[in-house]
């Protein structure tokens, strides 16, 4: 399938300016959430493919400062995620070192500072962040 890449950039009234550089279209939107359906049918119409033919690819052009904010939240998010599996992957191995030391669930729970319930899936090895 092919795939066009189309930019959008707020301009000063407020409006997306879309871009497909591809093909030269241009277009304008109140929302970006609706970007793709506003150039579907003019790149259809340049490109020669039909809108089922082809996928749409808008990537938002941001103002310097509000990009920088955006790149530390979805690094410091994605960091967030490493640390939360890291730390349910711990606290199973742990469970299963009490379990093998003959804790019962309820203690487990105790050390753990989880339900008996969770501490039996942590020891089955179910680890899903809490």
């Amino acid at each position: 399938m092919k795939m066009f890449t189309v930019t959008a950039e707020r301009g000063a009234s407020g409006a997306w300016v879309l871009e497909c550089g591809e093909l030269g279209v241009v277009s304008q939107t109140r929302r970006l959430d609706r970007a793709e359906d506003e150039v579907t049918e003019a790149i259809a119409f340049q490109s020669g493919f039909k809108p089922d033919e082809f996928g749409i690819e808008v990537v938002p052009i941001l103002p310097a400062e509000v990009e920088t904010l955006r790149k530390r939240a979805d690094d410091l998010g994605a960091k967030a995620k490493v640390a939360l599996d890291d730390a349910a992957a711990a606290r199973s191995a742990l469970a299963r070192k009490l379990k093998d030391e003959g804790f019962t669930l309820r203690e487990m729970g105790q050390v753990l500072g989880v339900s008996y319930q969770r501490a039996s899936e942590l020891a089955a090895g179910r680890v899903q962040p809490l």
